[in-house]
Formats: structure tokens, C-alpha cells, sequence
């Protein structure tokens, strides 16, 4: 399952990051890594970007990135 497929309310475990280093490098700045429980929050309207709850900061994900972010649902 991937961070995007989650639906609000959701609580999932970061399983497993597949992106390039840039975009890898900003995740692990804001605190998500492998064994982070992140929630989601809220979903635009058109789905992109999708907000979390990570280590009790509401952080704005675009879905294209979201797409590399392999989660198993708590």
C-alpha cells in the first residue's frame, strides 16, 4: 500500500521510501522514515497534495510523491 492510498483518518507505518535523492532527502528532513506512523488528515479536492500527521506536524504531500512512499495500514 502506498501513503497516497490511504484515506482520512488512516493510520499507517512508513514501510519503505523508493524516490530519487532530492525528493528522499526532503521526506527524511521532515521526519519521515522507515517505522514513522503517520495519519491522514485531509485530501484537497482533486486529491493533490494530501496532508499527514508526522511526528505531530501536519505536513502537505504532493500525490506524485506520495506515490513513492510504500506504508503497512495500522
Amino acid at each position: 500500500m502506498y501513503l497516497c492510498d490511504m484515506e482520512i483518518g488512516n493510520k499507517a507505518t512508513v514501510k519503505k521510501i523508493v524516490a530519487n535523492e532530492n525528493i528522499k532527502r526532503r521526506l527524511l528532513d521532515i521526519g519521515l522514515i522507515e517505522g514513522t506512523n503517520v495519519e491522514c488528515v485531509l485530501k484537497s479536492p482533486f486529491n493533490d497534495p494530501i496532508a499527514y500527521l508526522i511526528r505531530g506536524a501536519i505536513i502537505a504531500i504532493r500525490k506524485e510523491d506520495c506515490n513513492k512512499i510504500e506504508v503497512d495500514p495500522i
